[in-house]
């Protein structure tokens, strides 16, 4: 009783010192709540979060890139990349010591020396500058809010700096920066700071459970009381729970769901990288290991799906100079994953350097959409593949057209489409895919025509046909990836579809089916997508190229 009396009072006066920056129009038909497994609208729309993460976690306790661009020109680019969302991370203690907070952005800096990275703030972000952090975290956020781009928070850690470690004391409910207490009470705090912000959409409420005392008592018992505390505090936001092992694990909620007082709110997040699962990727078939992965992954987590709830893939991404085996092949399982069931999503990280990383000024994120000087993109291929994915294939009011297939290639992030019938069939941008029904016979057939798709031959393009009962129109999904899409051909050969140098799809013997790790499959990984959405349903991404 005493502790809550203090913190309600310790909560207004924060209130009245660091008063309220709201965005100026709202973001959608918010607030937005739960469908089922969907994330929809206040009119019962789906709402699919394309999210990109944020950090403003680390010392300085300040949005990365400040210094080197100005506030607004950073969210314009979001949204210029495609990206509806940021997850927007930020330390426990930014919200419970109240000297912290209350610490200008400048005195931020200077305590930790970064006199460079203070005159890049005076150049691009003078009116944030002398701002106390708190006041600076919500000009981000307003920032955003101006751009229509919706803000989840994320309690990334308690104690400022780089996560994570089963060791730094920031791991699990009782852990030395972890007062189960102190973190309900700032959880309180944010959810009310951002009571009424209308792009304020969710609160995630802890990034990546881990190490030695994480269990499922805890589990419950913490995860259900914050939950319950921000619902309380901001009945508007979504309110999203991570799970153990860094948020890999919710397989104890097959034995035990959780129990609160509200409906209509609850998201799942989840953690998926190529180096989750070590550097199997490289050591092991591609194909062998997509199929476990995903299966590992549904066991441990995906299975919420059918349960009714929503997943968000809070983090996943990749190195984006492309040199990485490891991650380039668990791209294309993870996209093709994403597509089939539709996901909601945050790609880590939009940082392209940190003011102050692991004791290292100025380190250069390698996994970051933009480059050191945040002006330009880092790999620009990169965002084309996931552009399509950043909108829905379908849920709640997502009906321009009737119930259909699209058939993606995650490699590239297109998918099958056709000119003509004189003209090869290639790849192409999604939103322009042709409509396909996936007949019991295995038939590929147009929707709406008597065309199915027909294996011609080793090396030769693919054909549409109306002989459609012969073995060359037979598609089955075979591979323990299940994205080969294998018929025969007249001599009784097995052949998969391929796509040769001019992305014209055709068919060649299927690659890496054994146990051979030194070959690569994405060329032949096909997935069939259902959708509702009509062919103008998403927007290819437009890059803007300079600063």
């Amino acid at each position: 009783m005493g502790r809550f009396s203090f913190f309600s009072i310790s909560v207004l006066s924060l209130l009245l010192v660091f008063p309220f920056i709201t965005p100026q129009k709202p973001v959608m038909a918010v607030p937005l709540s739960t469908n089922s497994r969907w994330i929809v609208d206040e009119n019962g729309q789906r709402v699919k979060l394309a999210c990109v993460n944020w950090p403003s976690h680390l010392e300085v306790m300040v949005a990365e890139g400040l210094s080197k661009q100005p506030v607004d020109a950073i969210s314009n680019r979001i949204v210029s990349m495609g990206f509806n969302c940021v997850r927007l991370t930020w330390p426990l203690f930014l919200a419970t010591n109240d000297s912290l907070a209350s610490l200008t952005v400048r005195k931020s800096f200077q305590r930790l020396g970064l006199l460079e990275s203070i005159a890049g703030l005076q150049a691009n972000n003078p009116a944030i500058v002398d701002l106390p952090l708190i006041n600076a975290f919500q000009a981000v956020v307003s920032s955003l809010g101006d751009k229509n781009v919706m803000v989840i928070l994320d309690n990334h850690i308690s104690k400022p700096g780089w996560c994570c470690s089963n060791y730094d004391g920031n791991g699990f409910f009782g852990d030395q920066y972890f007062n189960p207490d102190l973190w309900l009470e700032g959880l309180t705090r944010m959810a009310t700071m951002f009571n009424g912000v209308t792009n304020v959409v969710g609160m995630s409420l802890r990034n990546e459970l881990r190490g030695a005392k994480q269990n499922a008592n805890d589990w419950y018992r913490y995860m259900q009381n914050g939950a319950e505390a921000v619902h309380s505090a901001n009945p508007d936001v979504l309110v999203i729970l991570s799970g153990l092992n860094y948020d890999k694990d919710f397989s104890f909620l097959l034995q035990q769901p959780v129990n609160l007082t509200f409906t209509g709110k609850l998201v799942f997040e989840v953690h998926w990288y190529g180096f989750s699962d070590g550097n199997s990727w490289v050591t092991g078939n591609p194909n062998q290991v997509c199929g476990r992965v995903v299966d590992n992954m549904m066991r441990r987590g995906g299975f919420l799906l059918d349960q009714g709830w929503p997943i968000f893939v809070s983090e996943f991404g990749v190195d984006q100079r492309g040199t990485n085996v490891n991650d380039n092949r668990y791209l294309n399982c993870f996209l093709g994953v994403v597509a089939e069931l539709d996901l909601d999503w945050a790609l880590w990280v939009l940082t392209g350097s940190y003011y102050l990383r692991e004791g290292v000024v100025g380190m250069e994120e390698f996994y970051g959409v933009l480059s050191w000087n945040w002006c330009g993109i880092r790999n620009s291929s990169f965002l084309q593949r996931i552009s399509a994915v950043q909108s829905p294939f379908q849920g709640p009011g997502l009906s321009d057209a009737r119930p259909h297939k699209i058939i993606f290639h995650p490699s590239t992030g297109l998918c099958i489409l056709r000119k003509s019938l004189l003209e090869p069939l290639k790849l192409g941008p999604c939103t322009e895919s042709e409509a396909w029904s996936y007949t019991p016979q295995k038939t590929l057939t147009v929707k709406g025509t008597y065309f199915c798709l027909q294996a011609a031959g080793l090396g030769q393009p693919a054909k549409l046909g109306i002989i459609c009962s012969d073995p060359s129109s037979k598609w089955e999904t075979i591979s323990d990836s299940k994205m080969h899409l294998s018929a025969k051909i007249a001599d009784g050969t097995q052949v998969c579809l391929d796509i040769d140098s001019s992305n014209t799809i055709v068919t060649n013997t299927c690659k890496c089916l054994s146990r051979d790790n030194m070959c690569d499959p994405g060329n032949q990984w096909f997935k069939l997508v259902n959708s509702t959405g009509s062919s103008t349903a998403t927007k290819p991404f437009l890059p803007i190229t300079s600063c």
